[in-house]
């Protein structure tokens, strides 16, 4: 009898040297345990066919299908036979395999009505989806070569046939076949979900669950044992954020209160405008935070425009009332730079302290970037060592050593999705106690993400835009189907201009020359042309349908004296037009700048479209948002471009953002450089689980803060949230 495999029990032990090095080198799958925890991705049914007609091209596929005809043609070029084979999916798709060379055993063992498996690239040839070479097994009795694959067949004896994640060297068919050799001497770790939680849930064990979903008996196992693992990797995020709040109310902050006859107090009376009530209610919020002596953890969202910058202000200058002094940290120059114009602008006299006509209680505002002088960086760095900077801003430069605060009480993050986690971290670790962490985002968050990636903060949202926001309208322009509308695009913006306005044209790319982090590679998997490019597309506009125009060019390569030159003259109104990449995304405030053109707008994501557009319709103008896209009608970067087009509710369109990105980007995969541990849960469908995942969690950890009483537990959160995981959730 074999020895029975653990989770630890390495994979060549189980199925051999040859199959533990593909399934290694192509899927990253080492031991018994990786390879159980390897879902399938789906499961087909016998008598229920795959939609052929969805597949895209460029797409590694396994489709089941029957075989419906076969031809065999001598090649033109070289000698030999062409064997193709005609599968369809029993709904009207069609899909066409194609062997090269003299393989007639293969067109006996094709034969139609036979059903199979067939996994290879789809590629397109005379208007003809087609899979080159595919490996294939097929499903049912009879048949030359099916004795070779009767071992791959015993694997579909079942109704619901698992359809696993695959590599071409190793097909769907080859890791079931692994799978079962695993399971038949698994001995599956202790239970590590606490039995009152199981029967409270009515789940099912984690063996039942592991060997269900592999080999589902039913559907009605199959859903059991899919919500048993769902609610391990909800639990056990949970279990981490709760831990970590509960462990951050221990923490020791230096008390920030409020105090009157104070500079906030100061600023709240020359405020041009009022404040919303939103953006009062979450002042108020913030206020009672700072004043405790525990670190504040709050995560402000509001849309673009609505305010953000300035309930930020006001916390950092409490923060200077009580002593203190507070970091901003924004992710560009550009953004960096314009909150230091905005943010003097606004305090007026309470930010020119030392200088003539400051206020008599006044503080300094300095700005620490890597672009500036010798002169110049010493002068701020002694500003901020010495205290007399109450407010600080710059973009990463704050991060490097030499850059020393006298009291860091506030940590405010723009844009956090712009930054690594240790960025965000080494700023923290400048002050001598935890400073109070304030971190803003302009793109919506579903409350699912929010609980599951943000679950250690307090979340405050700004949802009214302040008066005199104008509305902005939002159009697809479908350049390949429709040229003239795209015609008619340039002639509005010159509309716009001609009534005194600006606008922005917007590209993917920067152009010729090395790429940066914002630049997308230059031609993609499936031969598309290359992104439109910043430095191509300006002086083809201004020696075409923007002539006569003043354009500026505006993109992350040009040096930063050069970026802020720019910036300064298109907001005074010296520029018409400003044609850039991403790098206005966030932040950039020009009133006057009423009309946006988006160029190539599929290759931009929809969190990142909403984002632009915001851009415009920031005075009393009305904005308009043009999106320009050769996608054909139908498809899916179409659709998606019309759902932005016919919404400006951010929080509509993250949830659309959310259904379209892998989960695992959501809880930091990319940003960690692993793969995501969220292998079953959906942020978006499994928001009922998720939330009794959470409630369960709390009071556990109310009676077991560091679960000394489950092991079983302890270490299975250390196995599905992993440290560097981990660490991710607790910056973040």
């Amino acid at each position: 009898m074999s020895e029975p495999a653990t989770v630890d029990t390495p994979l060549k032990k189980l199925v051999g040297d040859k199959t533990a090095k593909a399934l290694a080198s192509h899927l990253d799958l080492h031991t018994a345990g990786d390879l159980v925890y390897h879902f399938p991705r789906r499961y087909d049914e016998r008598g229920e066919h795959t939609d052929i007609r969805s597949l895209d091209v460029g797409e590694q596929v396994t489709v089941m299908a029957q075989v419906q005809r076969t031809t065999v043609r001598p090649m033109r070029q070289r000698r030999g036979n062409l064997l193709e084979v005609t599968v369809g999916d029993g709904s009207g798709g069609v899909l066409t395999l194609t062997f090269f060379g003299n393989q007639a055993w293969r067109e006996r063992e094709l034969r139609p009505g036979r059903w199979g498996l067939f996994a290879g690239k789809v590629t397109e040839f005379r208007s003809k989806r087609q899979l080159n070479g595919p490996e294939y097994v097929l499903l049912g009795e009879g048949g030359d070569g099916e004795a070779a694959l009767s071992d791959d067949i015993e694997e579909f004896a079942g109704a619901l046939i698992p359809v696993y994640p695959a590599a071409a060297a190793v097909p769907t068919w080859v890791i079931a076949r692994c799978v079962r050799v695993v399971l038949d001497t698994f001995t599956p770790p202790d239970d590590p979900l606490p039995s009152a939680v199981r029967a409270s849930r009515k789940l099912v064990g984690l063996g039942v669950a592991l060997t269900e979903i592999h080999r589902p008996s039913s559907k009605e196992a199959l859903h059991q044992a899919r919500r048993r693992l769902k609610w391990d990797e909800a639990f056990a995020v949970q279990v981490t954020l709760v831990q970590r709040k509960h462990r951050a109310a221990d923490w020791p902050a230096r008390p920030r209160p409020a105090r009157p006859d104070g500079l906030l107090e100061a600023f709240d009376a020359r405020l041009p405008y009022e404040l919303t009530a939103g953006q009062r209610e979450v002042g108020v919020e913030i206020a009672a935070d700072l004043a405790t002596p525990h670190p504040m953890h709050r995560l402000l969202q509001g849309e673009v425009g609505s305010g953000k910058t300035v309930v930020a202000l006001r916390a950092m200058l409490q923060v200077v009332d009580a002593g203190g002094q507070a970091a901003l940290l924004a992710p560009t120059e550009v953004l960096a730079a314009q909150h230091h114009r905005g943010m003097l602008d606004l305090l007026g006299p309470l930010g020119r302290a030392g200088e003539l006509g400051s206020a008599e209680h006044a503080t300094r505002v300095e700005l620490v970037t890597g672009s500036l002088g010798a002169a110049a960086r010493r002068r701020a760095l002694g500003e901020v060592a010495s205290g007399a900077a109450g407010i600080v801003l710059g973009t990463h430069a704050l991060l490097y050593e030499g850059v020393d605060f006298a009291d860091l009480g506030l940590v405010v993050v723009d844009e956090q999705h712009r930054f690594g986690v240790e960025q965000r971290d080494a700023l923290r670790a400048k002050a001598d106690q935890p400073p109070h962490v304030l971190v803003m985002t302009a793109t919506p968050i579903p409350r699912t993400v929010a609980m599951t990636v943000y679950g250690d903060l307090e979340v405050s949202t700004l949802s009214q835009l302040p008066r005199g926001r104008s509305p902005i309208a939002s159009h697809v322009v479908p350049a390949a189907e429709k040229p003239a509308y795209l015609d008619r695009a340039w002639r509005r913006l010159r509309e716009e201009v001609a009534a005194g306005h600006q606008a922005y044209v917007v590209c993917p790319r920067i152009g010729d020359g090395p790429t940066s982090d914002e630049e997308p590679p230059a031609e993609d998997d499936n031969g598309r042309r290359p992104p439109l490019a910043v430095t191509e597309v300006a002086p083809l506009l201004a020696e075409g349908p923007l002539r006569g125009l003043r354009i500026g060019v505006l993109h992350g390569r040009l040096p930063a004296d050069e970026k802020d030159a720019v910036m300064r003259s298109f907001a005074a109104g010296d520029l018409d037009v400003l044609v850039a990449t991403t790098v206005i995304e966030v932040g950039v405030d020009v009133p006057n700048a009423t009309v946006m053109i988006v160029l190539d707008a599929d290759r931009f994501g929809v969190s990142q479209l909403h984002q632009l557009r915001g851009r415009v319709g920031r005075g009393a103008a009305a904005g308009l948002c043009l999106l320009v896209s050769e996608a054909a009608e139908g498809s899916s970067a179409r659709e998606r471009l019309d759902a932005v087009a016919s919404t400006s509710d951010g929080f509509k369109l993250a949830e659309l953002d959310l259904e379209q990105r892998r989960e695992g980007d959501v809880l930091g995969a990319t940003q960690s450089g692993h793969r995501s541990h969220l292998r079953l849960l959906s942020l978006r469908r499994d928001a009922d689980l998720i939330r009794d995942a959470r409630a369960e969690a709390i009071t556990l950890i109310e009676d077991d803060p560091e679960l000394a009483r489950s092991p079983a537990l302890a270490a299975s959160v250390a196995a599905l949230v992993d440290e560097d995981r981990a660490e991710y959730l607790e910056k973040g």
